[in-house]
């Protein structure tokens, strides 16, 4: 069964019968699904290697009569978008640089049966910033360099007897990360592997002796700023206008 198959499933349990045959001479809330989709396949844009960003303020708008009647649905259809849309992306691999927003809009300049997405992303603003996860706390990697070991002179200081006073480092250059174990007495450990050096990818863990050291690569936007852009999809033939 695919998605849009499953999403319409879901919604005819939040309709009443009354609306179906109001249905069939507007807008479907599947064609709604579609054009959300669509706009976040064609908005999405490469950040680094590993992130790929899409819009996560999408509104909806439609004629009055196709919003009246979506409306009619009260908060399922909306929730229902919501969900298909991060499924969507996490199936895509994308990753939205906010809370992701969906609300609908009545306009006149919109005709019957097309939907129209205007989307919004600080994707001008973004910024990806390497962290690792110690012991429950987050640790931003604001140096090129950071050691991690039992020593006062590390960066960034474990309790664990079983590490050596500087025992790893790890690189960020901004955009790609790497892991050196710095000739440790008991050696370092990557997704459980031992290692003495080695690429980063985001969500790997390095292992010093009792210890585990997750390696994240996190968005930081301004909210608010971005920009915007307006998208026409046709439900009656499936283009965009």
């Amino acid at each position: 069964m695919g998605l849009l198959d499953s999403f319409e499933q879901g919604l005819e349990r939040a309709v009443n019968r009354a609306f179906a045959k109001t249905f069939r001479s507007g807008i479907q809330p599947v064609e709604i699904a579609s054009a959300l989709r669509r706009e976040l396949d064609t908005k999405a844009a490469v950040v680094t290697r590993d992130r790929i960003l899409v819009p996560s303020n999408l509104t909806v708008r439609l004629s009055p009569a196709d919003e009246e009647r979506m409306r009619s649905l009260g908060g399922a259809l909306i929730n229902e978008l919501h969900e298909m849309l991060q499924r969507h992306a996490t199936d895509q691999g994308y990753s939205f640089a906010g809370p992701v927003r969906v609300s609908l809009r009545a306009d006149s300049g919109v005709t019957t049966g097309t939907v129209a997405v205007d989307s919004s992303t600080a994707e001008g603003r973004i910024e990806w910033r390497a962290v690792v996860d110690v012991e429950g706390r987050r640790h931003p990697l604001s140096k090129a360099r950071t050691v991690i070991g039992r020593g006062s002179d590390a960066d960034i200081t474990v309790s664990d007897p079983g590490t050596s006073r500087a025992h790893v480092e790890v690189l960020w250059d901004g955009e790609r990360a790497m892991m050196r174990d710095l000739g440790s007495t008991n050696g370092s450990k990557l997704d459980g592997i031992p290692t003495k050096q080695s690429a980063l990818r985001d969500g790997q863990t390095i292992t010093i002796g009792r210890t585990s050291i997750v390696f994240r690569v996190v968005p930081l936007a301004e909210p608010g700023t971005g920009t915007t852009a307006t998208r026409i999809f046709d439900a009656r033939n499936g283009d965009l206008a």
